[in-house]
């Protein structure tokens, strides 16, 4: 019996930066995009449901930013395990992350990718 699909519909592009004071005034006034002071990191909205995040911390080349899909239901347990049964490389464990659970992955070209689901959802579907 096949695994259940993974529910995604929203997208948020996390950057590693320098600081996030100058990260914040750059946004601000050369895109016009309101970034919001969260508990360690900026947060930006945009329509449709992308976020923007941003953390301080030393980016390497190839793996910032990074493209986290975010899982709607939960299960998050149940996606690896799909992805790994598919041969998808899997980068971390299931690891904590603010305000709920995360894990990375790569594609087929190898960039960089993770789930994220909030930490109310069940982690197995």
């Amino acid at each position: 019996m096949s695994k259940p699909q993974p529910k995604i519909s929203k997208i948020a592009v996390i950057f590693l930066v320098q600081t996030l004071e100058r990260t914040r005034r750059f946004y601000a006034d050369a895109l016009r995009l309101e970034l919001h002071q969260q508990e360690g990191f900026l947060l930006g909205s945009l329509s449709g449901g992308t976020e923007l995040l941003f953390f301080e911390g030393e980016a390497v080349r190839g793996t910032s930013p990074q493209i986290v899909f975010g899982l709607d239901d939960g299960g998050i347990d149940t996606a690896v395990e799909a992805l790994a049964a598919r041969g998808v490389q899997v980068l971390t464990p299931v690891s904590e992350a603010p305000g709920g659970w995360s894990v990375e992955f790569k594609d087929p070209d190898g960039h960089p990718l993770a789930f994220f689901q909030e930490e109310a959802l069940p982690r197995r579907r």
